[in-house]
């Protein structure tokens, strides 16, 4: 026990100091960077400014924000209602059936994303697996324009992040108390109101959470939006990744950068919103059953 109370503040200082060198330090660069004005020569050099924030506001900008947060909207709700019912299959498999089914959605992660979207490309082009199966079978005579479009990338998009919704909603199906369904059950309550008053509720954490882990991500995949929309479907990781590998205007992406950093706090303050009002109200109210 003595050796634990030695060990673990050199294990608290080690993390603290990891977490301030890699994630804190190179934020709060970030953070200033955006305030200062941007320089062909050195990138970004004094005086400070708000005009970068003041740019934030152009409609072009505004209107690739917004085309970002449909895409992101629509790959996320795609994730939900296909990753919320698998999510509830799996966590009621056997143990081991349910560890392999884990395993198999973790396998694609061995392959780099990248890889991953230009087998997307494979399967959705004019001579791709998709067009082609279609054509055999007769239901079209020429090949679907499915590549560079949104749905592309909408697909490419759900695709890739599809494992980020639904392990946080298995995780919140077993720890679903089934006493409470049975008590529901008992009081009268139907299916549809056991879902609504008792499963909804006490899995929102993780609806949340997985939301989170899909919505945020979407909006900066620069790759798949480039590979899989074209020129015309833009997310806001392509307006980042031009301002500081194209354009060298440093303050300004870091500027779209901080603007992603306050909408994930903004959607992290949900999740803990969410979180509490299911342990304020026990997943279960009574006077609705």
């Amino acid at each position: 026990m003595t050796r634990y109370l030695r060990f673990r503040p050199l294990v608290v200082t080690l993390t603290l100091t990891w977490l301030g060198v890699f994630v804190l330090a190179p934020h709060l660069l970030v953070l200033i960077t955006s305030f200062l004005t941007p320089d062909s020569e050195h990138l970004a050099v004094f005086p400070v400014t708000l005009e970068n924030l003041r740019k934030l506001w152009n409609p072009l900008y505004l209107g690739v924000l917004w085309d970002s947060l449909v895409l992101s909207f629509y790959a996320t709700v795609i994730c939900l209602l296909v990753g919320y019912p698998f999510g509830y299959i799996v966590a009621k498999l056997p143990r081991p059936q349910r560890l392999l089914v884990l395993f198999l959605m973790i396998v694609p992660f061995w392959t780099n994303s990248l890889i991953r979207t230009y087998a997307i490309k494979i399967i959705l082009g004019n001579k791709g697996l998709v067009n082609r199966f279609l054509e055999a079978i007769g239901l079209i005579d020429g090949p679907l324009p499915l590549l560079y479009t949104e749905f592309a990338v909408i697909f490419g998009l759900v695709y890739i992040l599809l494992p980020f919704m639904i392990l946080p909603l298995i995780s919140s199906f077993e720890n679903l108390d089934q006493s409470l369904l049975e008590a529901g059950k008992d009081l009268g309550a139907g299916p549809v109101r056991r879902f609504w008053h008792i499963v909804l509720p006490m899995t929102m954490p993780g609806i949340v959470a997985g939301c989170l882990l899909v919505f945020l991500p979407a909006m900066g995949m620069f790759y798949v939006a480039d590979l899989l929309g074209g020129a015309t479907n833009l997310l806001l990781g392509n307006v980042i990744k031009n301002q500081f590998l194209v354009l060298r205007d440093w303050p300004f992406g870091a500027a779209i950068s901080i603007a992603l950093i306050v909408m994930m706090g903004i959607m992290l303050a949900a999740y803990y919103y969410a979180n509490r009002l299911v342990q304020r109200q026990g997943g279960l109210d009574d006077s609705n059953l």
